[in-house]
């Protein structure tokens, strides 16, 4: 698969309340990583499948929610083709420091996703 989904995100607007669910839940492991430009992240290991992450919902006013990254070769590639396609860009290129790149669209039907680009 070309494109596989990579990771899934989860932005809250209860980060402690979250990991006190989805710990008992389903017993993730999670890890807190300090990251400047979001806050505290937190790392989910879910064992088999694809992991994700746990952070504060950085738009203000909006809802819970979870949103699956797709990896892609070329980021900036991407999301160009992805706005030239009829997406909106939520958030452009930005740098994960020492981990990749990432950015978020809108497709022309409603529904959020993102790019993620490894370093």
């Amino acid at each position: 698969m070309p494109n596989p989904f990579v990771h899934c995100e989860l932005n809250t607007t209860n980060p402690r309340k979250a990991k006190a669910f989805y710990g008992k839940l389903f017993a993730w492991k999670m890890e807190d990583v300090p990251m400047p430009e979001f806050g505290t992240y937190t790392m989910l290991d879910v064992g088999k499948g694809t992991g994700g992450g746990l952070m504060k919902q950085l738009c203000p006013g909006a809802p819970s929610a979870w949103m699956p990254y797709v990896q892609v070769k070329d980021i900036d590639v991407a999301t160009k083709k992805a706005k030239k396609l009829g997406a909106e860009i939520m958030k452009g290129v930005t740098e994960v420091k020492g981990m990749g790149w990432l950015s978020i669209i809108v497709d022309p039907t409603g529904a959020v996703l993102g790019l993620w680009e490894p370093k």
